[in-house]
């Protein structure tokens, strides 16, 4: 689904033979650029050099403008006296998520770029280059939350990447080839419970039935299709990549841990993800009553899952990984009945995708032992032995650790070194995300890098999330600057991954 595309003012278009580069005023040599008549007057990226693109900066006002305007829709719990300082509650294809969605369509068709919604939702701002035959270069993330989240997780990459069309249009810069910035669809995987579905989609790995035919988490009944249709945003135009092809994929976003800030650095330059499984475990003993029923005569569903839980961190500790739980469900939930029916989420998580396998393997044997009675790693010290009750274990997701594109890593350095000055060495660190991303995705069809900036004590996923404003503006720097430099090298060598020819 194409929406029409509304251009800059003509005003804009016609302005006089001098003109004053605000954001090049520093370059020497540089004050005015005078304009011929022909079509080509604007700055074209392969005519900047280093001191033209370290000028090049965003509006840090602007771009925090932008991202606390689009927290209005799905605002959160509070936890400071501060107008911005709330939480985000913008669940995927809510209400909310609605009014943000149209807000980016409205405000990127309002700096030149035709916007195209897909069918699974994802919505691609492009702004026309000098040549239009390859596809474009992208700077992309996610608009919906956490139900506990914060205002900066995908947020930040989103209204970045429109802040870069903003410093471009400013600025008279003209791409080689078309650049855009693209809104993935239900990357937390909050409500619809597979992350970064839509992205899935696109490159091929999730079956577009499967993710139409998603559930949302209960109490709802919606499917993600019914859903889309719902607010308005279920595209014709096919979720794939060889329907959206990419040239290339920078995603900023914040770390969501400690190490940046623990290490007193400004820049992650993430060159991969680690690898990751979610399950369902379901347990299944027998309801009987508290007080009449003794230890040994029970079948606890909910003491059987704490074991199973406690041992899961248990073997993340042995394996050096991670495990989690996020949700248990429990029957039938009154005060004097043992449940016999529990249902909880488990994720595991790791950089290798052997010790990941490990884990599973481990996790599928012990459990059974667990549910059976046995005594695993000291599961049942101290605690009386019940009945034997039966688990099922269900894999829902996986992901396989990620490397990145190197052209693109090196890329985000450079442009990491240009905005930090002098003293860059000491503000990089070379990194792998903890967290999956839709750039795990993107990464097996066009060539891909993540730019992390530090958030406060690596809080994420919870209202309190926060990001320096100095740091926000210095990712989004590194952002506009990644994609320039990528857009000045890709005519140099085939770089797109067999998605050509392109017409935009």
């Amino acid at each position: 689904m194409a929406l029409p595309a509304r251009r800059l003012p003509s005003v804009l278009r016609v302005a006089g033979k001098s003109f004053e580069y605000p954001a090049l005023r520093s370059c020497a040599g540089i004050g005015h650029r005078s304009f011929t008549a022909t079509s080509k007057w604007r700055l074209r990226t392969k005519e900047m050099d280093e001191d033209m693109l370290k000028s090049l900066r965003v509006n840090r006002g602007r771009l925090m403008e932008d991202l606390h305007y689009t927290s209005q829709w799905g605002t959160g719990a509070r936890w400071g006296e501060a107008p911005t300082e709330t939480g985000m509650s913008r669940l995927a294809l809510s209400d909310a998520d609605k009014k943000a969605r149209d807000w980016f369509v409205e405000t990127t068709q309002a700096l030149g770029c035709k916007t195209t919604v897909d069918a699974m939702g994802n919505i691609f701002a492009v702004r026309p280059g000098l040549r239009n035959d390859l596809p474009p270069t992208y700077a992309g993330s996610h608009l919906d939350t956490q139900p506990t989240g914060g205002r900066y997780d995908g947020v930040l990459g989103v209204t970045a990447g429109v802040e870069m069309l903003k410093v471009l249009a400013d600025n008279w810069v003209e791409t080689e080839y078309p650049v855009g910035v693209v809104n993935w669809t239900n990357e937390e995987g909050a409500r619809f419970p597979i992350s970064m579905v839509s992205s899935g989609v696109w490159a091929g790995s999730v079956p577009l039935e499967t993710a139409h035919n998603l559930k949302e988490v209960l109490p709802g009944t919606k499917t993600m299709k019914e859903e889309l249709r719902r607010i308005g945003y279920l595209g014709s135009t096919p979720a794939s990549y060889e329907a959206m092809p990419m040239a290339a994929h920078f995603e900023l976003h914040i770390e969501q841990g400690p190490l940046l800030e623990m290490s007193n650095k400004k820049i992650g330059v993430v060159k991969g993800v680690q690898a990751y499984k979610w399950f369902t475990v379901h347990i299944k003993g027998r309801d009987t009553h508290t007080g009449t029923t003794d230890l040994k005569s029970r079948a606890d569903a909910l003491l059987a899952a704490s074991k199973m839980i406690v041992h899961s961190h248990r073997l993340a500790t042995a394996h050096s990984a991670l495990a989690s739980t996020g949700i248990l469900n429990l029957s039938p939930g009154s005060t004097n009945t043992v449940p016999g029916d529990v249902t909880f989420s488990l994720d595991i998580r790791s950089p290798s995708d052997a010790t990941v396998t490990r884990m599973k393997q481990a996790i599928l044997e012990d459990f059974q032992k667990i549910a059976a009675g046995e005594d695993v790693m000291g599961s049942n010290e101290n605690c009386t032995s019940g009945l034997p009750l039966t688990v099922t274990i269900t894999e829902d997701f996986s992901s396989p650790a990620t490397l990145f594109d190197t052209d693109c890593i090196t890329t985000v350095s450079s442009a990491s070194h240009c905005v930090l000055g002098p003293n860059s060495n000491n503000l990089l660190m070379e990194m792998t995300s903890g967290a999956g991303h839709d750039s795990v995705y993107t990464s097996k069809r066009c060539p891909t890098s993540m730019i992390f900036v530090p958030c406060r004590e690596g809080v994420s996923h919870n209202p309190e999330e926060f990001c320096k404003e100095e740091d926000c503006a210095l990712g989004a720097d590194v952002l506009l600057q990644s994609v320039i430099r990528f857009d000045r090298v890709r005519g140099e060598r085939r770089v797109s991954w067999k998605q050509e020819p392109y017409t935009l």
